[in-house]
């Protein structure tokens, strides 16, 4: 099986925590020349001495803040201006707070739109050209398996992965004859920083310390424990590899099998 990436170029969004940090590393190990893209240069400049440099590659950072669309515009723009030649890319970004979809501002709706759909576009239509010419390409987007079953108290997130799975669906299907696949990851509860805000508001809902709100959610997952980031990571590099090639407009849950629909 084919899983090498050396002499590829890929750009990991969110990579400095987390699932995003977990991807860029694993697509390092894998030979990849990997550029990471978060808001904080310190963070970025921490995670560059992280990723595996076994192969010769080269790593490199821009700094974005994924609130901002001009900022991820300019970031991108300003980054293939120098170096042009881009294979991979891992769309990860934070998700929005938590609560009751009917208590959500419209402002909140348009926020994380922007931060996630919007991004996303700008972002593939930056770097497809480069991929075409290559004839190969990866676009592996990192939602949540609210795509396929909403998730209770995260309304407005829930809203938005599924138009980004659909817009995902929707570019696999014009941009696979050039060699290029798209694929949505969908972590579960997976040990992030996002899931202890999450715990928190929870415990804070319901009365429940923050322990027995994570084991109530442990008891309904199969495997009876969160995900590792490393693990979400390891289904995110798997997509971007040449094994993965007819494998293109699928959502993946990497859930522990708690996820209740095929």
């Amino acid at each position: 099986m084919n899983l090498d990436l050396t002499q590829k170029t890929a750009i990991v969004c969110g990579s400095t925590q987390g699932i995003g940090r977990a991807s860029a590393v694993e697509l390092a190990l894998m030979g990849a020349n990997v550029t990471l893209m978060a808001r904080n240069e310190a963070t970025l400049q921490q995670t560059l001495t992280a990723l595996d440099v076994s192969r010769g590659q080269t790593h490199r950072y821009m700094v974005a803040d994924f609130s901002d669309t001009e900022s991820v515009k300019s970031a991108i723009d300003g980054y293939l201006a120098e170096f042009p030649e881009v294979h991979i890319l891992v769309n990860n970004t934070g998700g929005p707070a938590g609560g009751p979809i009917i208590d959500a501002a419209p402002e909140q709706f348009m926020k994380t739109f922007e931060m996630h759909l919007i991004n996303n576009q700008l972002l593939a239509q930056a770097v497809v050209p480069s991929m075409k010419k290559a004839g190969f390409g990866r676009i592996v987007n990192i939602i949540s398996t609210s795509v396929k079953q909403p998730i209770v108290g995260l309304g407005v997130s829930n809203t938005i992965r599924w138009a980004v799975a659909s817009w995902a669906k929707t570019l696999s299907l014009e941009i696979g004859k050039f060699g290029i696949t798209v694929n949505n990851v969908l972590p579960g509860y997976t040990k992030t920083g996002r899931l202890d805000t999450v715990n928190k508001l929870r415990a804070e809902a319901t009365g429940k310390t923050i322990e027995e709100v994570a084991d109530q959610l442990k008891a309904e997952i199969p495997i009876g424990r969160f995900a590792e980031p490393e693990e979400v990571a390891a289904a995110v590099a798997f997509l971007c590899s040449p094994a993965a090639a007819a494998i293109s407009g699928i959502n993946i849950p990497v859930d522990g099998g708690k996820t209740g629909s095929l």
